[in-house]
């Protein structure tokens, strides 16, 4: 799971992407297995330059790993379903813990409002997702959750607009 702690270096200052690093971001979202030195010559920057810079870029978390990319449909999950999650607060942690246990769990994110997590899972048909949510209900703390049925992707995760404006191209 990803945290804030990831987004810090040393001196526990928040790593920022600057222009150089956003133009180096653009050019691996492009070509995405590009080697350093087509990302280099992309950017505009030395091979050294772009290196050092995924390096650090990579390290703070910045970029993140490649399961994202990873479509569960391909793997024989094809439905994807959000549980919103009520918890008793004191039993927040272990609930975290217990929901990294189960497989079809891809993502868990502490909410406000009026349920504590939302909790992306997929699942294999109608059937495995009623076994998940069970699953899910049963973790000691779990007051109650409400599923949600992913009827079709709208837009689909991107940040290369926000990359863009970064780069001062937007």
């Amino acid at each position: 799971m990803h945290t804030g702690e990831q987004d810090e270096q040393e001196g526990g200052k928040p790593v920022r992407v600057d222009a150089i690093d956003a133009r180096l971001l653009l050019a691996l979202a492009e070509n995405p297995r590009g080697t350093a030195l087509a990302l280099a010559e992309r950017a505009g920057l030395s091979r050294n330059t772009v290196q050092a810079r995924l390096s650090r870029l990579e390290d703070s978390g910045v970029l993140g790993n490649l399961e994202r990319r990873i479509d569960p449909a391909a793997l024989g999950y094809p439905l994807t379903a959000y549980l919103s999650v009520v918890v008793e607060q004191r039993k927040l942690d272990p609930v975290g813990e217990a929901l990294a246990g189960v497989p079809e769990v891809v993502e868990v994110l502490g909410m406000s409002g009026e349920s504590d997590l939302l909790v992306h899972a997929v699942a294999r048909d109608a059937d495995d997702l009623y076994r998940i949510a069970g699953l899910v209900l049963a973790i000691d703390g779990v007051e109650r959750t409400t599923t949600s049925l992913v009827m079709r992707r709208m837009v689909d995760h991107r940040v290369t607009t926000l990359v863009e404006r970064a780069a001062g191209q937007r």
